[in-house]
């Protein structure tokens, strides 16, 4: 069975920390309001660490936790205690809701920041760089693996996992019992990749789903401009679902033709600031994706 849930991010929750983020509680009300039974974690810190406090705001809103996500620099070994504080506070918070997906994702880096969505142009790491980069990777991983959860690598534009030829590499690289694939359709087009058929080759390897569309035009000029990441949310990049160049019926037929089953999770990612209606942009992806039967 396919379930769908949302994240924080879809109400412009990137950073814990952000003054312009709603409450937890807003997020939580708004996501059930909308349809969903099901919420990743957001940034660790957004919601509250106390178990007993957000079991209750969960249990509240008929919600589930589903898992969270390590956006953090593993590309930077020097930031590596900030990656091991957001790893291990996150693995603890996940464990004690019973959620099971562990999300690593390289976060941006300024090297990779002006070539998003240029693949020919994007610097690569050297063989050292490279290997230790990943090694940072393999050691979340087993952390995660540790305390029971399913671990898996997500592709982010900007980062040193963003294209599809060093996505299949880190892929190659490590056991598949140890990192598995969080696949997320938007990033994938932001790269300038074919989500649908990077589907049909690895979906064997992919456990959980990001389901976000991009809005063709504003890519188009994002990548021309070399436009920040940042603002290109803002700019509406993410658009809503079935309203970009995903093609997500055909998505809905590879998970159903492979037997997938568990969370498929919307994120649209926005500008906290900005003029859209999250709630109701919520509404509209949960609508859309039951018109053509999630």
């Amino acid at each position: 069975m396919i379930r769908i849930g949302n994240a924080p991010c879809s109400w412009g929750v990137e950073f814990a920390d952000d003054p312009r983020n709603p409450s937890w509680r807003k997020v939580l009300s708004d996501c059930a309001a909308a349809g969903y039974k099901g919420i990743e974690l957001g940034p660790v810190g957004f919601m509250p660490e106390d178990p007993a406090v957000l079991a209750d705001g969960l249990a509240e809103n008929d919600l589930t936790l589903i898992g969270g996500v390590v956006f953090r620099p593993f590309h930077d070994p020097a930031a590596w205690d900030d990656v091991w504080d957001g790893a291990t506070r996150t693995c603890k918070a996940l464990v004690a809701h019973g959620a099971q997906h562990l999300v690593l994702i390289d976060s941006i880096s300024p090297r990779r920041a002006p070539t998003a969505g240029r693949a020919g142009e994007a610097e690569q790491m050297g063989s050292a760089e490279w290997k230790a980069f990943t090694d940072r990777i393999r050691t979340v991983a087993k952390l995660g693996v540790d305390h029971g959860l399913t671990v898996a690598i997500h592709a982010h534009a900007a980062g040193f996992i963003d294209f599809e030829p060093e996505l299949e590499r880190l892929l190659a690289e490590t056991d598949e019992a140890l990192l598995k694939i969080c696949f997320d359709t938007g990033h994938h087009s932001y790269a300038g990749f074919d989500p649908v058929a990077f589907m049909q080759r690895h979906i064997g390897r992919i456990s959980y789903m990001h389901f976000k569309d991009i809005d063709p035009v504003v890519k188009a000029d994002a990548v021309s401009k070399r436009t920040g990441f940042y603002e290109a949310t803002g700019q509406g990049i993410f658009c809503n679902l079935g309203k970009g160049d995903v093609d997500f019926a055909s998505v809905r037929q590879i998970l159903l033709a492979n037997g997938f089953e568990g969370w498929c999770t919307v994120e649209q990612d926005c500008d906290p600031s900005g003029s859209t209606s999250p709630i109701d942009d919520a509404r509209a992806n949960r609508d859309y994706l039951s018109s053509i039967g999630f």
